[in-house]
């Protein structure tokens, strides 16, 4: 089941929107905040013509998929049911390939880690091993403490909404298509959606019996990636129980399958063919 344009599958209870194209092993890309699977569209021509289906989901509350009200809707087991069912839907029995940015390299993780058979291998783009992201150091800590401002409900919306969405625009300083996240955002509840995710998930990173992966993982970090430092995603080896292989770019900001679609395209091809 192959389609030429996103449309929208039916799960339980969320209409969402999806990008199938291509034939072949297929490929799970998994976007992040505040995008939507036009994140992957310098990505995805590479991995189809390498012989890949791809599919890329508009993950729930961003991009042309419904935005349930409510931070209870956004945990990562809703967010990985999404997943599961698509697949159902759209007929993939066996283990996917998965690659996945920001928050959709968190989504990787926990599918990898409690769905493992569902996995056959995983690119993360700049999000390392929960356990790693929360026992990283300083700088760490000092560069994703916007996200505690973010928890604050209708105040954080309007730091970054106002004034022509000044904050958004200065926390995406280096994002290539801030404006297309904007008009996304803009829409009635979705910004509010998109902070959800920051809300209704801070206990299960924190503080979730995180288990070692088992399933074969490439790790990717930028150096100029404001929200993430080095070490949550290096020393993500620790946590590994499959072969493990970390690639660090330079000169590259946070929104990676945007800056260097056909690297990322490389990278995670040449690990899927390994693996």
């Amino acid at each position: 089941m192959t389609a030429t344009a996103p449309r929208h599958v039916q799960l339980d209870d969320l209409r969402m929107n999806v990008l199938d194209v291509g034939a072949g092993a297929p490929v799970l890309l998994l976007h992040g905040f505040p995008d939507s699977l036009e994140l992957w569209r310098g990505v995805t021509p590479r991995l189809v013509l390498a012989g890949h289906r791809v599919i890329a989901p508009d993950l729930r509350g961003f991009g042309a998929s419904e935005a349930p009200v409510g931070r209870r809707h956004y945990s990562i087991d809703r967010i990985l049911g999404d997943l599961l069912a698509l697949l159902a839907r759209l007929g993939v029995d066996g283990p996917v390939r998965v690659l996945g940015h920001d928050w959709g390299a968190v989504v990787a993780w926990s599918l990898a880690m409690t769905h493992p058979h569902r996995v056959a291998s995983s690119v993360v783009l700049s999000v390392g091993h929960p356990r790693e992201y929360v026992c990283a150091g300083l700088e760490q800590k000092r560069k994703g403490a916007y996200t505690l401002s973010w928890q604050l409900p209708g105040i954080a919306e309007a730091r970054l909404a106002r004034d022509d969405w000044k904050g958004l625009r200065h926390w995406a300083r280096h994002h290539p298509d801030v404006e297309r996240c904007i008009r996304d955002l803009g829409r009635p509840g979705r910004l509010t959606a998109g902070l959800n995710w920051y809300r209704a998930n801070p206990g299960r990173v924190l503080f979730g019996a995180w288990s070692d992966c088992r399933v074969p993982t490439r790790g990717v970090w930028s150096s100029g990636d404001h929200c993430l430092a080095e070490d949550q995603m290096r020393n993500s080896a620790r946590r590994m129980a499959a072969p493990w292989d970390y690639q660090r770019i330079d000169g590259a900001a946070h929104w990676l399958p945007l800056e260097q679609p056909e690297r990322i395209a490389a990278l995670a091809l040449d690990w899927f063919r390994r693996t």
